[in-house]
Order: structure tokens, then C-alpha cells, then sequence
């Protein structure tokens, strides 16, 4: 075991190094950098006068301040150095500092943190409590007009993009019945509001993302933990148990469900860490919900490149801890495992 964990690290760092290598080629390619954004605005605000004419769109701008705004930058140094310079820094967890909003990487982290966390917890928690329920349900009843019928909404629930579904709720609900807050994690009067209130309020801000969220991955969980529970079901010991006179339930609970759920026991360490880093762009945009996945885009699209980098080489890493865990985690659930 401990040559295995030993060896998986060590696969880490080249895997690591090539995700970053790669983004970072791919950056130096993209038009419309930092510098370039700047000497556009320059221009822009060049050719403006008082009263909005034009008179100086022309003139461009004096390349002495370009030179010094791609020193501000790092970009009057060789591609090579600015990437070992990096490297340097993340081997010390130092992300870096974002270009245009003036703040370490680490602390934009930790503030749009907490609006992801709240969508990838709830939507784990209730995504395992609905599906993992509903898969033993039609793995009993399967072939049923339950189990029809339940496949059925689980695969439309599926086929549905969240944000689609998200446009439709946010209409529905949150315009034309009112129901539910258009925008937001919490009211504007938050401060002012009891521990009641806030939980309250809190809760009618989360549950049209969420919703949102929710539906997607209901059939994938569902219909692991159903095919796992058939397999289960149709082997030798469930029939001796049975041929014991051991009632149903105990059965299923007792015998299958121990066997049956270690798929999804693997993937729970995946799917709980991933909930306090992942951000969904497109919910998180369409809820104005300010947190990672917003960061991201936005980070993107302003060509802000600590921010590209130190987030990609954060969740890349976390990634790759969680990956591993999650292997682990079969020698734990089914000691008949074996790595060698």
C-alpha cells in the first residue's frame, strides 16, 4: 500500500507540470493580454475629449509607458523565466496576485468560496439522498411501471442543461409567480434580519439554483446504485440468505446493501470535496451568484492570468489528492482489493 501512495505521488508531479505547461502555452497565444487590454483603453480614452470629440486617436500611446506596464506585468521578462518564476511560486502555495483587482489569489478564493460551497453542498447532500433511495427502489421493483416511469423522469431531469432549466424556473417562479428571488444569495437587508430570518431567507435565495443543479445529477447516481443493487441481488449468498428465511429487508439492507454500494462509496470523497471547489459558470451567472465559477469566467475573459493559473493549479491539484483517495477507498470499503 504505501509503494502504491508513493508511486501515485510521484505520477502526481509530471501530470501536474504538464496541465500547467500546457495552460500556459495556451495563454501565450490567446490575443488580447493584460498590456493589450491597457494600450486599448489608453486609446479609447485618447480619442475623447471633453465633449467627445476625437484629437488624439491618432497618437497612440508612448511606448515608454507600454514598457513600463508590461514591467508592471512580468511580460518584459522571456516566457521561460515568467513560467519557472511561477513554478517557483506555486511550490510555496503562493498563487500570485491578480492583475486588475488588486488581491491575492488566495483571498479571491476564499471569498467566492463560500457562494460555491453552498450550491456543491446542497446539491451533493440531496442529490445522494434522493438518488441512492430512489436506485434501491427500482433495483426492487425493476422492471415495474415504477421503475419505468421513474427512468423515464430521472433521463428527461438528465437531458435538461441545467442553465435551461435554471431560465425556465427563474421565469416560471421567479417572474411570473414571484415566488422566488431573481438574483442573490441573500437579501439586501441581511444584517438587519433575526437567526431565524436569515436561515429563512437564505434558503428562499438557494432554491432555484439549486433545483437547478439537483436534477442533473440525480440519473447518474441513480442509476449506478440500481444496476449495482440488480448485480448484487442475483448472486448466490442473497439466495442462500433467502432460502434462510431471512426477511426481505434484512436481506437488502443488511447483505446487499453493503456490496452493492461500493461504487458509490468511491466516489463519495470526489464528489464531497468537488462540492466546496466547484463552481457552475452558467448557474452561478444566470443567479448573479458571485462564486468560483464567476471568478473563472470572468478571469478568462480579462485575460488575468494569476487567477487563471492559481485557481487551475489549485483544483488541479486538489484533484489529483482526491482521485487518489477515492482509489483508496475501494482497499477500505472491499478488502479483496488488492493495488499489486
Amino acid at each position: 500500500m504505501a509503494a502504491y501512495i508513493l508511486k501515485r505521488i510521484l505520477l502526481m508531479l509530471p501530470t501536474l507540470f504538464g496541465v500547467i505547461l500546457l495552460t500556459f502555452i495556451v495563454t501565450q497565444f490567446v490575443p488580447g493580454g493584460p498590456v493589450q487590454q491597457y494600450i486599448a483603453e489608453a486609446r479609447r480614452g485618447a480619442g475623447q475629449g471633453a465633449e467627445g470629440s476625437a484629437y488624439r486617436g491618432g497618437q497612440g500611446v508612448d511606448p515608454k509607458k507600454i514598457e513600463q506596464i508590461k514591467a508592471l506585468y512580468g511580460f518584459d521578462k522571456p516566457p521561460a523565466e515568467r513560467f519557472m518564476k511561477m513554478l517557483g511560486q506555486f511550490a510555496r502555495f503562493d498563487l500570485g496576485r491578480s492583475f486588475f483587482q488588486n488581491k491575492e489569489v488566495w483571498q479571491l478564493v476564499k471569498e467566492k468560496l463560500p457562494v460555491s460551497v453552498s450550491l456543491g453542498l446542497w446539491t451533493f447532500f440531496l442529490s445522494y439522498l434522493v438518488a441512492v433511495p430512489l436506485g434501491v427502489a427500482k433495483a426492487v421493483r425493476a422492471g415495474t411501471r415504477f421503475d419505468l416511469v421513474s427512468t423515464l423522469v430521472v433521463l428527461v431531469g438528465y437531458a435538461i442543461p441545467g442553465f435551461v432549466l435554471g431560465v425556465a424556473l427563474l421565469v416560471v417562479f421567479g417572474g411570473q409567480l414571484q415566488w422566488f428571488p431573481l438574483r442573490g444569495l441573500t437579501s439586501s437587508n441581511w444584517d438587519e434580519l433575526s437567526w431565524g430570518g436569515r436561515i429563512t431567507d437564505y434558503l428562499w435565495h438557494i432554491t432555484l439554483p439549486v433545483t437547478a443543479m439537483v436534477l442533473g445529477s440525480f440519473a447518474v447516481t441513480t442509476m449506478l446504485t440500481k444496476n449495482a443493487f440488480l448485480e448484487e441481488i442475483r448472486k448466490q449468498y442473497v439466495l442462500t440468505a433467502r432460502a434462510k428465511g431471512l426477511p426481505e429487508r434484512r436481506v437488502l439492507w443488511k447483505h446487499v446493501m453493503r456490496n452493492a454500494l461500493i461504487p458509490i462509496v468511491t466516489g463519495f470523497p470526489a464528489a464531497f470535496i468537488g462540492a466546496f471547489f466547484t463552481g457552475s459558470l452558467l448557474i452561478e451567472t444566470l443567479f448573479s451568484l458571485d462564486g468560483l465559477g464567476l471568478l473563472s469566467y470572468e478571469s478568462v475573459i480579462r485575460r488575468d492570468y494569476p487567477v487563471v493559473m492559481g485557481t487551475l493549479y489549485l483544483f488541479t491539484l486538489i484533484g489529483l489528492v482526491t482521485k487518489l483517495i477515492s482509489d483508496l477507498c475501494y482497499v477500505w470499503v472491499d478488502p479483496r482489493v488488492k493495488f499489486d
